[in-house]
C-alpha cells in the first residue's frame, strides 16, 4: 500500500465513522506516524509504505474511529505556539484558553508572582512563563496524575514552574500579584450531551462544575482575597454565558473593574477582575 493509498484508506475510515474532520484527522495520524510533512509527502506518496507502518497507521484510525481525542492518540497538542504533552489525566489546551494567557500577559511585571489554579497540563502558567520570563509561577491541582504530566510540560518548554498537589488554596502559602485559572465549568448535566471526544475520554473532574457551573467559581472568589495582592487581577476562563453570572459574584465580593472579554468567536471567554 502506498502512502497515498494508506491515506486515503484512513480518510474513508474516519468519514465512515463519521469523524467531522476525517481529512485533517487522518494526515495528522499519518504524519506523527511517519514524521512526515506535506513536501515529504507529496515526494514520496507514490512509494510503498512499510508494513509496520501500514500496521500501526490502522491501529490509529481505528482508535480515533473510536472517538478517542486525535491529541490523546498522538500524546501532545500545540497551544500559544508551544508543545505541550497531554494525556487522558488532562483537558486537551484549547484554543479559546489563549484568551486567557493573553488577556493575563497584559498585566504582568518583572517579578510579579503569577498563581494558577486548576492548571492541569499547566499550558496556562508555562505559556506565561514562556513570554513572560521574568515572572516567578506557580500551578497548582488536586490530581496528582495532571502534575506530571505538568511536570514533563515545564521541562519541555524551559519553564521554572513551581507545582503543588491540592484541593484550590487548600496547600497555596504566600500572596501573590495575579491569580489566573481555567476551573471545571460544564453544569453536570450538560456533561452527558458534550461530543463523545470530551464526555467519554477527558477527565470528568475538570469539567464538571457542579449544578449551575459556577462552583469553583463561587469558591475561588470567596478564598481568594488571603492569598491576594491588594490591587492585584483574578482571571478566569469561563463558558460563553456565564460572564454575567461570575461578574455578579465578583461584584458581591468587592471586586472591581470587572471585565469581561471575548475570544475570536466573539464568545464570552475571560472575567478579569482587581481586588
Amino acid at each position: 500500500m502506498t502512502y497515498k493509498e494508506l491515506l486515503y484508506w484512513g480518510e474513508k475510515a474516519l468519514m465512515t465513522a463519521k469523524i467531522k474532520e476525517a481529512r485533517n484527522d487522518a494526515w495528522l495520524l499519518l504524519a506523527a506516524l511517519c514524521k512526515i510533512d506535506r513536501s515529504f509527502y507529496y515526494l514520496h506518496m507514490e512509494e510503498a509504505a512499510g508494513q509496520e507502518q501500514v500496521r500501526e497507521y490502522q491501529q490509529l484510525i481505528k482508535k480515533r474511529a473510536e472517538r478517542i481525542p486525535l491529541q490523546y492518540i498522538v500524546g501532545e497538542t500545540e497551544f500559544m505556539g508551544l508543545r505541550f504533552l497531554v494525556n487522558s489525566n488532562v483537558l486537551i489546551p484549547r484554543q479559546d484558553t489563549e484568551t486567557l494567557v493573553e488577556e493575563a500577559l497584559k498585566y504582568t511585571a518583572p517579578g510579579m508572582k503569577v498563581l494558577d489554579l486548576c492548571t492541569g497540563s499547566g499550558c496556562v502558567i508555562i505559556s506565561l512563563l514562556h513570554y513572560a520570563p521574568y515572572i516567578q509561577g506557580y500551578g497548582v491541582d488536586i490530581s496528582k496524575q495532571a502534575l506530571l504530566v505538568a511536570k514533563e510540560n515545564a521541562g519541555l518548554n524551559g519553564a521554572p514552574v513551581h507545582l503543588t498537589a491540592g484541593d484550590l488554596f487548600a496547600r497555596v502559602e504566600g500572596v501573590y500579584d495575579m491569580i489566573v485559572c481555567n476551573p471545571p465549568y460544564i453544569k453536570r448535566d450538560d456533561i452527558a450531551g458534550l461530543m463523545p471526544e470530551v464526555r467519554q475520554f477527558e477527565p470528568w473532574e475538570a469539567l464538571d462544575g457542579g449544578e449551575d457551573g459556577l462552583s469553583f467559581y463561587r469558591r475561588i472568589i470567596a478564598e481568594c482575597p488571603a492569598f491576594l495582592q491588594e490591587g492585584g487581577r483574578l482571571m478566569f476562563e469561563i463558558g460563553c454565558e456565564q460572564g454575567q453570572d461570575v461578574r455578579e459574584l465578583l461584584m458581591q465580593a468587592d471586586f472591581h473593574e470587572i471585565k469581561i472579554l471575548q475570544d475570536l468567536a466573539h464568545n464570552d471567554r475571560v472575567v478579569s477582575a482587581v481586588k
